[in-house]
């Protein structure tokens, strides 16, 4: 989606107004995050609902209340998104693994067709009861985002609103513009989708960002900082997972890791990590050459044991991913003659 470039309406609405606007800005971001698989994409369509929302600002006469108004807006925002694209993916959704060798045998694509990170603080209240943000962090889960793309638009917006949302299916109906019946109907189908693809929807994994997790990835990111392969391969499932989007391929298996993180991968040397909670879980930052470098927005899941089950390294391809985090383009104490951080993905072997 592009940014909407539509003006406000001449009669201006009241600051009360406005302020209510923006008092749901956060929820509806992760509404429109979940939907569409995408935090930019999520945030335009934001934006083109509150577009909408100043421009029929004459029609409202509060017989609806402003989030369910604005939830209705931004559903159909959704609808008009996706009919006009691809349905964004997970590179472990797309095939077979590859090895640590051909890792880079396809180059990368194009943003649009991958689910991408999104930090909590922008799609989650954290402020909220407990219970509700570890059930909201579990929603935004890259698992359960990407498993939410294969779902027709409306049942989608449905599974949203019944089972993240918490929405009564007669309200769900008044918003859709569907019937009751027909609202169970569409949500018992997404389930059964979800359940097919071995997901219970919103079931609580060890992944959910707490101290255990915390722990376990200040482990993993000592190991990784002083770039020891032996410290890592401990912390590492036999069957573990990586993949690095806009990259198509994937690895599995820890032996093929380590392969990588030695071979084609060993510039990640000497990097530096900022954490922050994405997708639910504890993750990190990573900028390479000591800190001037911004690489990756990397989201780690460990399983029930301690050990690392699967990492996605987003990597940064035009300074664009680390703004939209609110991350710097290079951390403080970088040397003035370090490389100056630009446009970067890894080199596709000759």
């Amino acid at each position: 989606m592009s940014a909407p470039t539509s003006p406000r309406p001449s009669a201006p609405a009241s600051p009360e107004l406005e302020a209510g606007l923006e008092r749901h800005r956060r929820e509806l971001t992760g509404y429109c995050y979940r939907m569409l698989g995408s935090l930019p994409d999520a945030e335009d369509a934001v934006q083109e609902t509150f577009t909408r929302a100043w421009r029929s600002i004459d029609r409202f006469e509060g017989r609806a209340a402003l989030r369910t108004w604005l939830y209705k807006i931004a559903s159909n925002v959704c609808f008009d998104a996706l009919q006009a694209g691809q349905r964004r993916a997970i590179p472990v959704d797309l095939g077979p693994a590859t090895t640590a060798e051909g890792m880079l045998a396809k180059g990368p694509t194009g943003e649009e067709d991958w689910v991408g990170p999104a930090p909590d603080s922008l799609v989650i209240d954290l402020a909220a009861d407990p219970a509700s943000v570890t059930q909201a962090r579990e929603s935004v889960r890259l698992a359960y985002v990407a498993a939410l793309q294969h779902l027709p638009a409306r049942q989608r917006a449905v599974l949203i609103l019944r089972d993240v949302l918490n929405w009564r299916a007669q309200e769900v109906a008044e918003l859709l513009h569907l019937s009751t019946a027909a609202v169970n109907s569409a949500l018992q189908r997404a389930r059964a989708t979800l359940a097919a693809r071995d997901l219970e929807p919103l079931e609580l994994t060890t992944a959910t960002a707490d101290d255990t997790t915390t722990e376990l990835l200040a482990r993993f990111l000592d190991a990784f900082e002083r770039y020891d392969m032996d410290a890592l391969a401990l912390l590492m499932r036999d069957d573990v997972t990586q993949s690095m989007p806009p990259y198509p391929l994937w690895l599995r298996g820890r032996a093929e890791l380590i392969a990588w993180m030695s071979g084609a991968g060993a510039g990640c040397a000497n990097s530096r990590f900022v954490l922050m909670t994405v997708n639910g879980v504890r993750g990190f930052a990573q900028y390479r050459d000591g800190g001037a470098t911004p690489w990756s927005i990397s989201v780690p899941v460990f399983d029930a044991d301690g050990l690392l089950q699967d990492i996605t390294f987003f990597l940064e391809t035009d300074g664009s991913l680390f703004r939209a985090c609110g991350l710097p383009p290079r951390l403080e104490g970088v040397p003035d003659d370090a490389p100056t951080p630009g446009a970067v993905a890894p080199h596709r072997p000759a």
